[in-house]
């Protein structure tokens, strides 16, 4: 079988990799490298062309070719296509601003996702455009390793949602590739790291017999990811069924996927865009003119360039000519180190505060035990002022044996050459080699929780997030109307207590039910994620065996916004959420006991005595009351008294339940 490529499917470059197995036996190592083009270039800009119109001809020119062209033609050349994929136009607005090209909103009647619309009109997913960088990849590695490439491991942030990572499997299948495995970038990454823990290589600085606690640090182009894990050199801690495996467990994981060195350029970009309406275009307050496609294409490129620039030395000149209403003049001006730093600096404090979550998320499972390395993933890990920021806050120095902009890459072919079990090429690394004994054992998390709607709104979270992948939960319910005969099921995903707060991520029907009184129908509910993320829900009702299923695929993602929302209110609103929550489950349970009882005591209420009547009639009293102010306003009962009140008619109605108990018997008795 041809080998399984790993691809890195980054917002401004994209690599891919492969590893083999070298030797046979017990020595057998296996051994990853990057495939590099016709010209010896590992990256390939994630960048596209394409002709002006239709009517032109030709095919779209992919990577460096079209970054090159990218001034003269900006509306045909699509750039940081990966921050549009699995989104809508809402959440894609901050970047607008930026882009050369134009991004629109179709509404095909089941959602609002963003597209990109060429001059003549053409719309394309975002989908398509990086299908084309895959395409050119898939070539590459096939011509480089003389066997047709057709399955590949892509990696993704691990803060991706199900709609973003449904998104980057479709532009592998149009890119012709059967992506066999989706990996959260941050745990490819430890994985490139790992291999050599045994053989002495250059593998994590942790020793090599005990678990030790890693942090990953992961700021790319478009993305950025926090990540801590454990590692387990293979033949220690965890019992897994195969011990000579490494483990490479996901402790936690936050981010952002709105969050990376484009923004840095961003800032840049309005930076020298404020300047130059003060000089040319008679500004005043530092406004910002509206430019042309054209000189905006030409200021990113500036501020990128800038950026690289000054991450080894302390300034940069850049110089760009404009076309003002004055006239045409040239903008040229020095950029130093320290200006960067302060644009990038609130951009970098977000990265820290999602490192600070992921700690405090994955502090119970830690157990005291300390961060004992700190690696630094992608290209804006590059400026000092991020691996200082780092080093503070884990207080460790940061560690870059690998390239960053490489090793994600490489860690997704190893995670290929397991997944296949051999490989094919020949080449050297400078990266080590590892047991062909060991294999890799990966464990990645999901980074909100998952469940359903309840009676009354409330959110039944079935997965937790940071729940270790695959993962699957099941539920029982039930109906709370006498004769229902349909069932919807609601699928969120947020952290949230109710409904309405959270995302939703799909609806379905459980329909053909026969007629049964309220809470008599068993409803099991399943929740299952595969290791790729992908969410599975189906429903059975045990007593009727009626079935149905939904792969829950999103149109579109979370936007950064929404993930601080829902993380923020989780905590803003947790104690009021949770009464709440506690209201609306007594509201659905006391409504039920009481239509129960109710009926129990109009059809054998006479066989009481006086006082047990008389008690059970004042509980019902005050249990309706609880009811009928929980249904006006959740605030205006308290939850406490609401307990009692259910607890009360529970204890007074046994009794009751006893003498219709004897009374069934008798009846049925011949």
């Amino acid at each position: 079988m041809p080998p399984i490529i790993g691809i890195d499917l980054g917002t401004t470059n994209r690599l891919v990799a492969v590893a083999s197995w070298r030797g046979g036996g017990v020595g057998a190592a296996l051994a990853p490298r990057v495939i590099p083009d016709a010209q010896g270039r590992a990256l390939l800009p994630s960048v596209v062309r394409y002709p002006e119109s239709r009517d032109e001809g030709g095919s779209p020119i992919v990577g460096h070719e079209a970054r090159d062209q990218a001034i003269a033609n900006p509306r045909t050349t699509i750039a940081s296509v990966k921050r549009l994929m699995g989104r809508s136009l809402a959440d894609a607005r901050a970047d607008l601003p930026y882009l050369s090209y134009e991004v629109v909103e179709v509404d095909d009647g089941r959602s609002k996702a963003a597209r990109l619309r060429l001059p003549d009109g053409r719309l394309l997913w975002p989908q398509e455009v990086s299908a084309e960088i895959l395409r050119t990849l898939r070539e590459q590695a096939s011509a480089a390793l003389g066997v047709p490439i057709t399955r590949a491991v892509v990696t993704v942030p691990a803060y991706f949602d199900e709609a973003q990572r449904q998104a980057t499997r479709d532009a592998g299948r149009l890119a012709g590739l059967d992506v066999v495995r989706v990996v959260a970038e941050p745990t490819a990454a430890a994985l490139a790291y790992g291999i050599g823990l045994r053989s002495g290589g250059i593998g994590l600085p942790i020793g090599d017999s005990t678990e030790q606690i890693i942090a990953v640090y992961d700021l790319g182009g478009g993305t950025f990811d926090a990540s801590i894990l454990r590692v387990v050199p293979g033949g220690s801690g965890l019992q897994t069924g195969a011990p000579t495996a490494d483990i490479f467990q996901v402790l936690s994981t936050s981010g952002d996927t709105h969050l990376g060195g484009d923004d840095i350029d961003h800032a840049l970009v309005e930076l020298f865009t404020r300047e130059i309406g003060e000089r040319f275009f008679g500004g005043g307050g530092g406004s910002a003119p509206v430019l042309p496609p054209e000189t905006r294409s030409g200021l990113r490129d500036l501020a990128e360039r800038a950026k690289v620039r000054l991450s080894e030395h302390e300034s940069a000149a850049v110089r760009i000519e404009i076309e003002a209403p004055t006239g045409s003049h040239t903008y040229e001006r020095t950029v130093t180190r320290t200006e960067l730093e302060a644009v990038a600096a609130p951009l970098l404090d977000r990265t820290i505060e999602a490192c600070t979550r992921a700690l405090r998320d994955a502090k119970r499972d830690m157990a005291g035990e300390p961060v004992s390395c700190v690696v630094l993933v992608g290209g804006a890990t590059r400026m000092p002022l991020a691996r200082r920021r780092v080093g503070e806050l884990f207080g460790l120095e940061p560690y870059i044996a690998l390239d960053p902009d490489q090793v994600v890459a490489l860690g997704a072919a190893v995670q290929g050459a397991i997944l296949s079990g051999a490989g094919v090429g020949r080449g050297g690394t400078g990266v080590p080699p590892v047991s062909a004994q060991a294999g890799a054992l990966l464990l990645d998390v999901l980074p909100l929780s998952l469940g359903i709607e309840t009676a009354g709104g409330a959110f039944a979270k079935l997965i937790m997030r940071n729940s270790t992948v695959p993962a699957r939960a099941t539920e029982r319910f039930s109906t709370s109307v006498d004769g229902q005969t349909s069932i919807k099921l609601h699928v969120l995903q947020g952290e949230r207590e109710m409904a309405a707060d959270c995302r939703s991520l799909g609806v379905f029907h459980l329909s053909g039910l026969p007629p049964m009184p309220a809470g008599i129908p068993k409803l099991r509910v399943e929740f299952a994620v595969d290791v790729n993320g992908v969410l599975s829900v189906s429903a059975v009702e045990e007593r009727s065996g009626k079935r149905a299923g939904l792969q829950v695929v999103p149109t579109h993602g979370l936007s950064r916004e929404e993930v601080e929302r829902i993380e923020a209110e989780s905590f803003e609103h947790a104690r009021e959420d949770m009464d709440r929550h506690r209201v609306v489950d007594l509201l659905a349970n006391a409504k039920l006991d009481l239509h129960w009882i109710t009926k129990q005591m109009d059809k054998h209420g006479g066989l009481l005595s006086g006082d047990e009547l008389d008690r059970l009639r004042a509980a019902t009293a005050l249990l309706r009351d609880h009811i009928d102010k929980a249904q006006a306003d959740w605030r205006a009962v308290d939850a406490n008294a609401f307990h009692r009140a259910k607890e009360d008619l529970d204890k007074s109605s046994v009794r009751l339940h006893e003498v219709s108990i004897a009374a069934s018997l008798r009846e049925q008795s011949p």
